[in-house]
C-alpha cells in the first residue's frame, strides 16, 4: 500500500441549484417527497418544438450571490456553479482565509459549458457586425468557465480543471477530486457539474434523434425511469456541489461529515455516440472497477442512484448491467431515479445524484423512482416506485453514463 491510499475522503458540505430549489436541502426534500421539477419551458416560446417541456431552475437571481457586474460577465451555467459552491463552502463551515489555499482546489464538470452566451454573441455577430461581440465571450463560453471562475470567486489556488464527459460529467468530477486529494494533491476540493443547456438549438437536437419525450401534456409525469411506457428523458439545468475533504483535516478542524467516497470507475463503451453497448460492457467495467478499487464486494452495496435516464434503451441496458455485476444480490438492491423528478441535467447530473446518495446514506432514506406504472419484463428490478423507503443503508453506489459512450461510477459509505 502507498501513502496516499491510506488517505480517507469524506463529504463537509453540499450545495445545489436545481429545478427542485435554489439550495440543497430543497433539493433533496423535492426528491424525497417525488415533487417533480418539469413542466412548460418558460426561457423561450417552445410551441413549434415537438418537446415543449424541460425542468428548469426556478426564481434565480445570479445578484444574490454576486455583483452584477459579475452577474453579467458569465453564462448562466457559470452563475449556477458559483452560487452552489458559496452553499457548500458555507454548509462545510470551511474557513478558507484559514487554510492553504494551494491545497483547495476545484474541479467543477460540465457537458456543453456556455452554450448560451455564445449563441447570444453569434447573434450580436449576424446583426451588429464582429466589433460589437462581447470581450467577454470567450472566457464566458469555454467549458473550463466555471471551474475557473469558482475559484476566482473563493480565492483558491489548488488543482483546477474541467471533466467533460456528457452525461457521466458530474460522477467524474467528483471521482477526479477523489482521486485527487488520495494522491495527496490537495486536502478540500470543491466538486460538481453545472449545466445551463435548456435552449432552442438543444431541444431541436434532440428531438431530431428522438432522444427526449413529448408527453407535453403531462410534464409532471414524463420522466418515468424504467417504465414500459417511458418515451425519452426530460432535459434539466442546474448545479450540484460536493466539498471533498481528506478524514484527518477535516476531522481536526471538527468538520459535520456526510458520508465518506470509497470507490471510483470509468471505462468506455466504445460502441457508438448516443447508443449503449448492448450488453452494458462499459456499464459493468466502471461498476466492477468502482467496487473493486473501494474494496468492497457487491453483496456490501445497499442503494444504487442509477442513471436511468427514461429512454427505452438506457434503462433496459443498465438494468442488464446491474444484473452482471451484482448476481442475485441485483434483486435485493434498491435501485432509484431521482431523474424522474429533476430532468436530466447533463453534465450537472451525476453531480446531483453524488448530492442524492450521500444525503441518503446521512438520513437512512432512498428516493423514489417516480411515474413507476407499468413494469416493463426487462427492467425487473426494485426501482424503490412513488414513494420513498426508509432504510438503514449503508453503501450506495451513483451510476452515470454518457454520449459517446464514457461511464463513470463512484462509490459512497456512511460515515459512523
Amino acid at each position: 500500500m502507498t501513502g496516499f491510499d491510506k488517505r480517507r475522503v469524506v463529504v463537509t458540505g453540499l450545495g445545489s441549484v436545481s429545478p427542485l430549489g435554489n439550495n440543497a436541502r430543497d433539493t433533496w426534500q423535492g426528491m424525497v417527497e417525488g415533487r417533480s421539477g418539469i413542466a412548460r419551458i418558460t426561457l423561450f416560446d417552445p410551441s413549434d418544438f415537438k418537446t415543449q417541456i424541460a425542468a428548469e431552475v426556478k426564481g434565480f437571481n445570479p445578484r444574490d450571490y454576486m455583483d452584477g457586474k459579475l452577474a453579467r460577465r458569465v453564462d448562466r451555467f457559470t452563475q449556477f456553479a458559483i452560487a452552489a459552491s458559496r452553499e457548500a463552502v458555507e454548509d462545510a463551515s470551511l474557513d478558507l482565509e484559514h487554510e492553504d489555499i494551494y491545497r483547495v482546489g476545484v474541479l467543477m464538470g460540465t457537458g456543453v459549458g456556455g452554450i448560451g452566451t455564445l449563441l447570444k454573441q453569434q447573434g450580436v455577430l449576424d446583426k451588429r457586425g464582429p466589433r460589437k461581440v462581447s470581450p467577454f465571450l470567450i472566457t464566458a463560453m469555454t467549458p473550463d468557465a466555471a471551474s475557473g471562475q469558482v475559484a476566482i470567486d473563493l480565492g483558491v489556488r489548488g488543482p483546477n480543471y474541467a471533466v467533460v464527459s456528457a452525461c457521466a460529467t458530474g460522477s467524474g468530477t467528483i471521482g477526479e477530486a477523489f482521486e485527487i486529494i488520495r494522491r495527496d494533491d490537495a486536502d478540500v476540493m470543491i466538486t460538481g457539474g453545472t449545466e445551463a443547456a435548456i435552449l432552442p438549438i438543444t431541444i431541436a437536437g434532440f428531438n431530431v434523434v428522438g432522444g427526449i419525450s413529448t408527453r407535453n401534456d403531462e410534464p409532471e409525469r414524463a420522466s418515468r425511469p424504467f417504465d414500459l411506457n417511458r418515451d425519452g428523458f426530460i432535459l434539466g439545468e442546474g448545479a450540484a456541489v460536493l466539498v471533498l475533504e481528506e478524514l484527518e483535516h477535516a476531522l481536526a478542524r471538527g468538520a459535520r461529515i456526510y458520508a465518506e467516497v470509497i470507490g471510483y470507475g470509468v471505462s468506455a463503451d466504445a460502441y457508438h455516440m448516443i447508443a449503449p453497448e448492448p450488453e452494458g460492457a462499459g456499464a459493468i467495467a466502471a461498476m466492477k472497477m468502482a467496487l473493486r478499487k473501494a474494496g468492497i464486494e457487491p453483496e456490501d452495496v445497499d442503494y444504487i442512484n442509477a442513471h436511468g435516464t427514461s429512454t427505452p434503451l438506457n434503462d433496459k441496458t443498465e438494468t442488464a448491467a446491474i444484473k452482471k455485476v451484482f448476481g442475485e444480490h441485483a434483486y435485493k438492491l434498491m435501485v432509484s431515479s431521482t431523474k424522474s423528478v429533476t430532468g436530466h441535467m447533463l453534465g450537472a447530473a451525476g453531480a446531483i445524484e453524488g448530492l442524492a446518495c450521500v444525503m441518503a446514506l446521512y438520513e437512512g432514506v432512498v428516493p423514489p423512482t417516480m411515474n413507476y406504472e407499468t413494469p416493463d419484463p426487462e427492467c425487473d428490478l426494485d426501482y424503490v416506485p412513488n414513494e420513498a423507503r426508509k432504510a438503514p443503508i449503508k453503501i450506495a453506489l451513483s451510476n452515470s453514463f454518457g454520449l459517446g459512450g464514457h461511464d463513470s461510477t463512484v462509490v459512497f459509505r456512511k460515515w459512523e
